[in-house]
């Protein structure tokens, strides 16, 4: 198993996570690409071309090439209007590969690109691995939040012709088979990794100071894309809740999908109406790099999320450890291993997030402790784990009969 064409069609892996539409799968397409290259599978990643004059094909790194294929009219598009653009993007995914960027396997990322995905498993016979990151049903299932019925009949129209779909939790797994009636068989548990030479434990004083920060109070911190399944306002009222006029609360990320401006005015309404102007800070989104700084410099990172198939926030925050609060969703259900390495919280009650925040922020000998936990256990996610099992997988799947569409 030598190629591989990556489909990510509505984010790319070069732009900024945390802003628009990038966040952890824009991380997970990026790393995994990395990781398998140095593993000796080379990959080809698809993206729909974002903005006028982008190459048609970028070199990242030995391995690695991210193409910009061109999908409906040219410039940013809301999510919603990108499954009308699906045929566009196939047809020049297709048409990359017959001119000669050969592909042995197709891996493709979230809905959008299951469905292209999924022509192209037929067009080139080629097996199909599908990666979903977030289901329509799960979200229905978990957060009540909705979206269009043509998605989930996508994501299961998609899954029954996958001949391998990837899980990244024992908790998504479940939800594939209970929501979908995924066949379990074809269920691979292969969760993501962290980057430990980028995020790795250092000194919270060296950090903030980095960061020209000159509190020195409890700091909590919320890291991702401000929208309404995040539950940034919980975050918010978290702080309010613990009491502490000393403490302060970083927000990095920026504002995400259509709803994205409106929470984000919501919050700093919010913010205003509690009267913690002072004491919460808004930054914008951080170069993967500078994010790792961030979580140093924290006492504790809440991640209030309404559903999350992994958490990769959470991760990252362990390995640099700092411990977590975490919603009791998803994947953070396996990430934090409560009363350890941080808490969990069933519920969007902010305060008991502030409870579990207290704790760890009023007690130095359990903070120690759980830093020195979360550090260790993320030690069990790594890229390069990730890539060797799935360079395997690969192998196998292009050596099968390929599964026919149910």
């Amino acid at each position: 198993m030598r190629s591989l064409a990556i489909l990510s069609l509505h984010t790319s892996p070069l732009a900024q996570p945390g802003a628009g539409d990038g966040g952890g799968m824009n991380v997970y397409v990026r790393e995994l690409s990395s990781a398998l290259a140095g593993a000796g599978v080379a990959c080809d990643v698809y993206t729909r071309a974002w903005h006028p004059g982008l190459p048609d094909v970028v070199d990242v790194e030995p391995g690695v090439r991210v193409h910009h294929v061109a999908a409906g009219p040219p410039g940013p598009l809301d999510k919603h209007d990108l499954p009308d653009v699906v045929g566009d993007f196939t047809k020049g995914v297709l048409t990359r590969i017959l001119d000669g960027y050969d592909a042995e396997l197709i891996h493709a990322n979230y809905w959008l690109s299951g469905a292209a995905g999924h022509s192209l498993k037929h067009e080139l016979e080629l097996p199909l691995v599908s990666t979903f990151h977030t289901l329509a049903r799960v979200k229905a299932d978990e957060a009540a939040e909705h979206e269009p019925d043509r998605r989930a009949r996508t994501e299961a129209e998609v899954i029954g012709c996958s001949d391998v779909i990837l899980a990244s939790s024992a908790e998504e797994q479940a939800q594939l088979v209970r929501l979908y009636g995924a066949a379990p068989e074809r269920i691979e548990l292969v969760p993501p990794g962290v980057d430990h030479d980028l995020f790795a434990p250092g000194g919270r004083g060296a950090a903030r100071a980095v960061l020209g920060l000159d509190t020195h109070g409890p700091l909590l911190l919320f890291v991702g894309r401000i929208q309404p399944l995040k539950g940034l306002d919980v975050a918010v009222r978290a702080l309010h809740a613990l009491g502490r006029p000393d403490a302060r609360l970083a927000v990095v990320g920026g504002p995400s999908g259509p709803d994205g401006a409106t929470e984000l005015a919501r919050v700093r309404g919010l913010v205003d109406e509690l009267g913690l102007a002072d004491r919460v800070r808004f930054v914008a989104p951080q170069p993967h790099g500078r994010l790792a700084v961030w979580y140093r410099a924290a006492d504790v990172c809440l991640v209030p999320s309404r559903s999350e198939s992994f958490g990769l926030v959470a991760l990252e925050a362990a390995a640099c450890g700092t411990p977590v609060v975490a919603a009791a969703v998803g994947g953070l259900r396996t990430l934090v291993d409560h009363g350890h390495t941080g808490f969990l919280v069933d519920g969007r009650d902010p305060s008991a997030y502030a409870a579990y925040a207290g704790e760890i922020v009023g007690n130095p000998v359990l903070a120690a402790e759980m830093s020195i936990s979360a550090a260790a256990r993320s030690g069990r996610y790594r890229w390069s784990i990730t890539a060797a099992r799935l360079r395997r997988l690969y192998a196998d799947l292009a050596a099968r009969s390929l599964v026919e569409c149910r």
